[in-house]
């Protein structure tokens, strides 16, 4: 083949990896867990590959808003053959399952997953009726 004809050919191939690149590009959310910590609520999201100094949280009213970004694939590294993992910005906004005191968020990150801790309003209290029985006849 003449020399054009090869460089048109790598121009379609380029196309169509920026189309199919294109086509599997989706928004990726992180999975969000609340935990009951007594005095506490617990939130812990999975954000693997998202580096600290994207992360942002804002509280407002009776929810919680976390944002982050998470790299695209490097490709200084070599040629994409799979691409399966979500990468851009999120936005995650959830309500706290329970009243905290405003602003009392605490956050660290660590093996991929952020953790913040927020202090109840109103503190759970256990006690079962066995020990307060107990404690009244004293």
């Amino acid at each position: 083949m003449n020399e054009p004809v090869l460089a048109r050919l790598q121009q379609l191939m380029n196309l169509r990896e920026e189309v199919e690149t294109l086509g599997s590009a989706r928004p990726w959310t992180p999975a969000a867990d609340w935990i009951d910590g007594d005095s506490h609520l617990i939130l812990l999201l999975d954000v693997p590959g998202v580096n600290l100094d994207t992360l942002a949280l804002s509280e407002e009213d009776d929810t919680v808003t976390v944002q982050g970004e998470r790299p695209a694939l490097d490709e200084t590294l070599g040629r994409v053959l799979s691409a399966e993992r979500s990468s851009g910005k999120f936005t995650r906004t959830l309500v706290f399952p329970e009243a905290v005191l405003p602003q009392s968020g605490e956050a660290r990150l660590s093996a991929g997953v952020l953790t913040i801790q927020f202090e109840k309003r109103h503190p759970t209290i256990d006690a079962t009726a066995q020990e307060l029985g107990e404690e009244t006849e004293s």
